[in-house]
């Protein structure tokens, strides 16, 4: 009988009020960590491909300059647009560099003879990333008129 009294006295922890905020708590805080990751995942492939713009640019921009530098010493690379003013002695050199498929780098030099020395001065008029498509507008987007 001893047993039957201490069997019936034991009865189960409250399980209540404070269970269910712990396992609110638990849940807030998983969805919080999933933003987080998500947020992290978001950040890291935007700074990979900055990271990768600023390569292409650069690697463009030493290909411009090598062609300059071509330029300055006399020589006339392959795709390089050269035109002349009449009887000045002044020359402007075009040319482009691909960054990436959507962009290129896009320089005008104008070259002017020094007679003195039999040498060029060069002066960079334009060196400009520039998109290489076609803007095309978007008017698909209807506008209530008012009435």
């Amino acid at each position: 009988m001893a047993q039957t009294k201490a069997k019936e006295r034991f009865s189960p922890p409250a399980v209540g009020g404070i269970s269910l905020l712990v396992v609110f708590a638990v849940l807030c805080l998983t969805v919080f960590a999933l933003l987080a990751l998500t947020t992290v995942q978001a950040d890291k492939r935007l700074a990979d491909a900055s990271a990768q713009a600023v390569t292409d640019y650069y690697a463009a921009d030493c290909q411009a300059q090598e062609i300059l530098a071509r330029l300055r010493s006399g020589e006339r690379p392959d795709g390089v647009e050269i035109a002349g003013r009449l009887g000045d002695g002044i020359y402007t050199a075009r040319y482009t560099v691909p960054i990436s498929e959507s962009q290129e780098l896009q320089v005008e030099v104008e070259l002017t003879e020094t007679w003195a020395d039999y040498s060029w001065r060069y002066q960079v008029v334009r060196w400009q990333a520039a998109p290489t498509g076609e803007w095309e507008s978007d008017e698909s987007l209807e506008i209530w008129d008012g009435t």
